[in-house]
């Protein structure tokens, strides 16, 4: 019998998570995830033959967790006897990769190539990558970049107005990220607008803790809200944004703050939390605009006003809108932020349907437009099962 399950691990910088999933028939027979890595708060909690274990592990360390869920596989016969291979989720593949590709020295070399373009996740996903090839040796393994989708964009949209030598010799330009996720929604638009793909005009707007924009014409990311690093773009759960790139010399010369201490701010402390002073998830964010927190209405405002006019700035590149996608656990779940971001877009023809968007489109198809106008729809992302299903494409013609 051919085998037919792939592992997926997506290592970030404080958390794994892990899928054992049948990418043909999208069936998963295991998924869990360990975070808070490194903190007396770390915990791993999984679900395996649909029963979901829960276990606290304070304190420990990035190679302790990996050897967990190695275990965890191990102890299951029937799961890894059917692994045909692993992918990996890798954040940064910088401009050599356009596509998932299978792991070979000359891959991994490049991955670590890459580590000064993300410092906190490469990394970490090496750490998995080698973690993997030991406890599963033979076994092909497949990386997936968040960046290599974004790699279609045309050099206006992803240089940037600075010494173009920056470019030439430090490969200082916009990379964009969160591709997996955009190029799955376009994908599952594309088949529910019964659409060939590579006639589609598409804006996805994947919303979670971080948020990023993408144009997506004839199935290719021509333009993207993140650059060189995640921080560029939309407001988020903790990160700015765009800001005055003179913030950090203001800060600087006014404030006495270091350069790391200004990016810390600008990544950690800032956003929907800086903003509110609450929170950085957009639930607790609602729960007080309906309060009439004011600090936390000026948050919600914000991150739907920058985000309507992130989305018609894209209009640019595409010349035309088939459907506005939202997907991530804000744009899955927040009907409140759909509503406030469409109502500054009415002049595209977006026509809430308020019923439609109070259920998240599930029963019009994901559609929680107006027949009659532009199509805004909901489309929940699956990365893990995107992820799955090139390294099964890889692993069966590689």
């Amino acid at each position: 019998m051919e085998k037919n399950l792939i592992l997926v691990l997506n290592c970030g910088s404080s958390s794994i998570k892990f899928t054992v999933i049948e990418p043909l028939a999208n069936r998963i027979s295991l998924s869990g995830l360990i975070q808070q890595i490194g903190s007396n708060k770390a915990n791993i909690k999984y679900t395996q033959s649909e029963e979901t274990k829960t276990r606290d592990l304070p304190n420990i360390d990035y190679h302790a967790a990996l050897q967990i869920i190695t275990d965890i596989i191990h102890s299951s016969k029937q799961i890894l006897d059917n692994i045909l291979a692993i992918g990996h989720r890798v954040v940064h593949g910088g401009e050599k990769f356009t596509h998932s590709a299978i792991i070979t020295e000359e891959v991994l070399q490049t991955i670590h190539d890459c580590v000064n373009l993300a410092p906190l996740h490469n990394p970490a996903n090496i750490l998995g990558i080698k973690a993997a090839m030991a406890a599963f040796p033979g076994i092909k393994q497949v990386v997936v970049f968040d960046t290599a989708f974004h790699q279609t964009m045309p050099e206006y949209a992803y240089i940037y107005p600075i010494p173009y030598e920056l470019y030439q010799k430090h490969g200082v330009r916009r990379y964009g990220f969160h591709g997996t996720s955009h190029r799955f929604v376009s994908q599952q638009a594309a088949i529910i607008l019964e659409k060939n793909i590579d006639q589609c005009a598409l804006i996805t707007a994947h919303l979670g803790n971080g948020c990023s924009v993408a144009a997506v014409l004839n199935g290719k990311s021509i333009d993207t809200s993140m650059g060189l690093t995640p921080l560029e773009g939309l407001v988020m759960g903790t990160r700015s944004g765009d800001v005055d790139p003179s913030l950090h010399a203001h800060l600087a010369d006014n404030l006495g703050y270091d350069v790391h201490k200004i990016t810390t701010i600008l990544n950690k402390q800032s956003g929907l939390l800086g903003i509110s002073g609450i929170d950085s998830d957009m639930r607790a964010i609602e729960n007080k605009v309906a309060l009439g927190n004011k600090r936390a209405i000026l948050a919600f405002e914000i991150f739907c006003y920058r985000l309507a006019k992130y989305i018609s700035s894209l209009v640019v590149p595409l010349g035309k809108i088939d459907a506005l996608i939202f997907t991530g656990g804000i744009g899955e779940n927040s009907q409140a932020v759909r509503a406030k971001t469409l109502s500054w877009l009415k002049f595209f023809g977006f026509k809430i349907d308020p019923k439609r968007n109070e259920i998240h489109g599930k029963n019009s198809k994901g559609i929680i437009t107006e027949d009659a106008g532009t199509i805004a729809m909901v489309v929940p992302t699956n990365e893990e099962l995107l992820i799955a299903q090139d390294t099964l494409f890889l692993a069966r013609e590689g």
